[in-house]
């Protein structure tokens, strides 16, 4: 896909929320079931059944998908459509490229050992590496508006508000 065919495709939809802004305003749903043997928690993610259990660091097997890692590779997966797609639009040649993303956390805060240890990553940093004869002004343009339009890195950023509730089944 090239910068036009890009613009193409997008172009009724930009309209579209320009003239309806609440057509722009979609809830994306997650939903995951704790009904499986051990600590584990089944997601569904549209495609296949992803098992998350515990961090081999907090004992668990490591069989299971690690939550933790389940963020960092949201964060690239966004990361590298959008700049794949920035890439397409401000016609920069692409020939190959990697994305990296890496969080430090310190799990006593999460196991409880030291109430003052925070729970969560204490940072998070993410990497690109791309093979590409573009010119560095291209190349920072790149990188500011991907982080501009990266919908998870920009969630994990501002911290968006977050609520949590409970209910019977």
């Amino acid at each position: 896909m090239d910068a036009a065919e890009l613009r193409q495709m997008q172009a009724p939809i930009k309209e579209r929320y320009k003239t309806d802004p609440k057509a722009a305003l979609i809830t994306l749903k997650a939903k995951g079931s704790t009904d499986s043997d051990g600590i584990a928690c089944k997601v569904e993610t549209g495609r296949a059944l992803a098992v998350a259990g515990l961090h081999p660091a907090t004992g668990g097997s490591g069989l299971e998908l690690c939550s933790g890692d389940m963020l960092l590779e949201a964060l690239v997966a966004c990361a590298g459509v959008t700049l794949k797609s920035v890439a397409t639009a401000i016609e920069v040649p692409l020939r190959s490229g990697n994305v990296y993303a890496e969080g430090d956390l310190d799990f006593r805060g999460t196991l409880g050992v030291d109430k003052e240890t925070p729970v969560g990553f204490a940072e998070i940093r993410l990497r690109f590496e791309v093979d590409t004869d573009a010119p560095q002004d291209k190349l920072d343009l790149l990188l500011k508006l991907t982080e501009r339009y990266c919908v998870v890195y920009q969630t994990i950023k501002n911290g968006p508000k977050v609520s949590v509730s409970m209910r019977r089944m």
